[in-house]
Order: structure tokens, then C-alpha cells, then sequence
């Protein structure tokens, strides 16, 4: 059956064929058989904004791919590195790739003294660590001015290493000084979950080793959070970049993005209100008022996912073998329940609500030690692989800087008024 559809104009009669290529139809094609009238979808809700062969989502099906891998083999066999390889070349690496790949990472680990001693230091002794990340994300793009080199692969190559391995220094900085602690230099003998787990929580001891437990579900979350496709702060990248804007700036505007409660701050949200149900004799309580339209079931549904979040599953398992060496999270025993109740209730189940990414990632977080100040840090370093990916992929298409339509609902023309005459 051929794939296309038939648009006819009745203002003017005039009918167009216009294929459908990968499940979608040229907004181009259709301007021509509708001139002069523009699609109208505030969010994105029907519109792709970008042809992209990185990440593929099924919603209905519950499906996640990277580069065409299933996210569950990779969370079972792959390294968060080796993921970030996978996204930014196209193709899982070679043994010989993945040792170059990795010693590269470790090479650019350490920050510009300045960046620490003279910008970090700068801001006020309680300020938001994802704010001062933001920041300190865009100020590196004038302390590596080859960066607007965007048309050499090797000089970008470089800026992409730089990102991913710099990421976690800048996020563990951002922490420590936000709670008065002195920061601690990166320990390249380390992987680099283990080492981002030093740069956190190292005190006095001369080596810091982190529960290898830890480490490895620290890595799975950072492979889970990798890419994510066309979400807002993927959306930043793209815009910034499609401009060619620098990698920093680009990925300063996503880290912006993701900065939002909308986006970024979801586990968050979570925590929130596990701790304000505060015992399971609440549960069916909250329940009702969630369907009473009072409040809302934080962690559940997704924008994309009309099944569940095949990550939602993965984390769940690491959130048991991240217990077992903290001790159960408090909290956990409410969140199960909510979560039994909600699955056997038709009125969520018939919306789709099921448990998202964010519903245990923020209770293995809290676990961990982490402040809920960190939780949207912790998001930033993993998604930086992603957004790169993005970023070097526009390039390639060579894609038109973003320059959206709207409809205009403003006042029709009017003459200027002079001061005295307003009454207003």
C-alpha cells in the first residue's frame, strides 16, 4: 500500500499528494498544498523537530534503544563510557577503542584552577549546585576558544571529550562548596562513576574507595539517563547548536533546561511526596485525593510512554542491590505500596500511569547520600553524552538554524497615542 496522505485546500480546491517517509510528512510538502497556513502545536505534541538516528522510543510498546541496543542489555553489560562511546561514534567500540576512548575521558578529568578558585568560589555559600553548574558549564566555553571551531572533527572531538569527562568535576565542585567542604582533586586511578563518588564524599582518608555496589549502580543510572531523544533539554542543545553556537554554550542551555522542576526536578518531586505521605496508612488517602484532581501522583506517566518505562524496571532492581548495602530507604515501603494500589486501580491504569524512571531513582539517591539539592546534577553529568550526540548529528545534517513559526493574536494595526491623551 503506497504511504502517503491527501491534503485538499477547500478555500482554493487545490488537492496534493504528499508521501510519509519514517512515520512522518514534510511540513514543506504540506505548505504547498496549504499555503500560508502553519501547524499550531504549543510543546511539540505532533511535530518532529529533527530526523535523528540516536535514540529510538516505542512508547506503546515500552521501548528504549540506543543506536539500535536495547537499554536492558546495556544496563546489564555495558559501561556508562562505553555507552557514551556507543552514542557519539554510532557503534560500540573495539577493545583497542574503549582503552583510547577511556584514557582520553581520565586525561581531561581536572578543571582550570580558575574556574574553581576564581568562578565556583564567586557565588554565594548557598547557592543551588545545579545553578552554579549551569554557570560554570557556559564560562568554560571562554577558557577553550577552539571550541567555536565547530568544522574540525578533531578540535570538536576534543571539546566532546572534555564535556563528558569534566562534567562529574564541575558537579562534585558545585556540591562541595555548597556545603563548606574544601574540593577534591580527581583520582584518575579511579573508573569514572568511582571517581565522581570520590570527588563527593572523600575527607581526609589518602584514598578514597567507593562500595564497588554503589559505584556499578551509580553507572547504571548514568547509562539509563544517557539520552533520552527529543526531551527540552535535548530540544536546547539542538536550538543553541543549530546556531552554531559552541559546545559549551549549547550544553550550558540544555543543563538550563534541565535546571526546570518540569524536566529535570521529577524524583525530586517524587521524594517530596513519598516524605509527605509519611506512613502507609496515607497511602489509599493520597490515592483518592490524586483521583479527586487534589494532588498529583509524582513518578507516574510519562510524555512518551504509554506502557512502562522500560527503565522504570531496570532501576527498581538496582534500587534492591543499593539497599541491601545502605539499608532500606524509609521511604521504599510507601513508594511500593503506592505503587500496588495505583496498579490495581482502573482509573490509572486506564491513563497509562505507570511508574516512571524518576519514582526509585531519587530513593537510590537519598540512599547514597546525596541531597536533593544534587539529584538534577545528577541527571546533567550522564545526559552531556546524549546532548553531544545530538550536537555532532546536526552539524552533520547541516541543519537550518531554529527559526519557529507562530500565529499571531496580537492587536491589528493602531496609531501611537501621546501621553496625555491615554485614559487608562
Amino acid at each position: 500500500m503506497k504511504q502517503s496522505i491527501t491534503v485538499t485546500d477547500n478555500r482554493s480546491g487545490q488537492t496534493l499528494e504528499i508521501p510519509i517517509e519514517n512515520g512522518g510528512v514534510a511540513a514543506h510538502d504540506f505548505s504547498k498544498a496549504v499555503p500560508g497556513v502553519w501547524f499550531y502545536d504549543p510543546g511539540f505534541m505532533a511535530t518532529a523537530m529533527a530526523e535523528s538516528a540516536i535514540t529510538y522510543i516505542d512508547g506503546d510498546a515500552g521501548i528504549l534503544r540506543y543506536r539500535g541496543y536495547p537499554i536492558e542489555q546495556l544496563a546489564e553489560h555495558s559501561t556508562y563510557l562505553e555507552v557514551a562511546y556507543l552514542l557519539n561514534h554510532g557503534e560500540l567500540p573495539t577493545a583497542d577503542q574503549s582503552a583510547a576512548w577511556n584514557e582520553e575521558i581520565t586525561y581531561h578529568t581536572y578543571i582550570h584552577e580558575n574556574v574553581r578558585k576564581r568562578f565556583l568560589e564567586g557565588f554565594n555559600y548557598d547557592a543551588h549546585p545545579m545553578g552554579m553548574l549551569v554557570s560554570a558549564v557556559a564560562a568554560m566555553s571562554t577558557y577553550y576558544k577552539d571550541a567555536k571551531e565547530l568544522n574540525d572533527p578533531e578540535t570538536l572531538h576534543r571539546q566532546v571529550v572534555r564535556l563528558i569527562a569534566k562534567m562529574p568535576t564541575l558537579a562534585a565542585a558545585c556540591h562541595r562548596f555548597s556545603v563548606g567542604m574544601p574540593f577534591v582533586y580527581p583520582d584518575n586511578s579511579l573508573e569514572y562513576a568511582q571517581n565522581f563518588l570520590s570527588m563527593m564524599w572523600k575527607v581526609a582518608e589518602p584514598h578514597y574507595e567507593p562500595n564497588p555496589v554503589l559505584a556499578h549502580a551509580l553507572d547504571v543510572l548514568f547509562i539509563l539517563h544517557a539520552d533520552h531523544e527529543q526531551n527540552c533539554g535535548t530540544t536546547a542543545m539542538r536550538i543553541v547548536g543549530s546556531s552554531h553556537g559552541d559546545p559549551y554554550s549549547a550544553t550550558a542551555a540544555a543543563t538550563a533546561a534541565l535546571y526546570g522542576p518540569r524536566h529535570g526536578g521529577a524524583n525530586e518531586a517524587v521524594v517530596k511526596m513519598l516524605t509527605k505521605i509519611g506512613s502507609l496508612e496515607n497511602v489509599n488517602s493520597y490515592i483518592e485525593s490524586v483521583k479527586e484532581g487534589k494532588v498529583l501522583l509524582e513518578g507516574f506517566g510519562h510524555r512518551v510512554y504509554k506502557n512502562f518505562d522500560p527503565r522504570a524496571t531496570i532501576i527498581k532492581r538496582t534500587a534492591d542491590d543499593v539497599f541491601a548495602v545502605t539499608g532500606k530507604n524509609p521511604l521504599l515501603d510507601i513508594a511500593l505500596k503506592l505503587e500496588e494500589v495505583a496498579l490495581k486501580d482502573d482509573y490509572f491504569v486506564s491513563r497509562h500511569l505507570y511508574p516512571n524512571v524518576d519514582f526509585y531513582s531519587g530513593l537510590i539517591y537519598q540512599a547514597m547520600g546525596f541531597p536533593m539539592e544534587m539529584f538534577t546534577v545528577l541527571f546533567a553529568i550522564p545526559r552531556t553524552s546524549g546532548w553531544l550526540a545530538h550536537f555532532q548529528e546536526l552539524l552533520d545534517q547541516d541543519v537550518k538554524i531554529a527559526r519557529p513559526r507562530q500565529l499571531y493574536i496580537g492587536a491589528e494595526v493602531r496609531d501611537y497615542v501621546p501621553m496625555a491623551r491615554r485614559n487608562r
